[in-house]
């Protein structure tokens, strides 16, 4: 952890506080983060889905596998 000055727009803060649910710039800055880093997870299971990438669920024998 790290300590650190940044100028920051404090109605883009707010904002964030609103949709976050969050209070604080601490909590606000630290949930914004999390987030981001939740929507990039996301995009990739979408991406690998998509893909089929190193997924098996077009092989019968595993998907038939997959109800029991």
């Amino acid at each position: 952890m790290r300590k650190t000055t940044l100028m920051i727009d404090d109605d883009l803060v707010q904002q964030a506080q609103v949709a976050l649910g969050t209070r604080g710039l601490k909590a606000t800055v630290d949930r914004a983060l999390q987030e981001a880093i939740a929507v990039a997870a996301r995009r990739r299971a979408i991406d690998q889905l998509r893909k089929m990438a190193g997924l098996e669920l077009d092989n019968p024998e595993v998907m038939a596998g997959a109800w029991r």
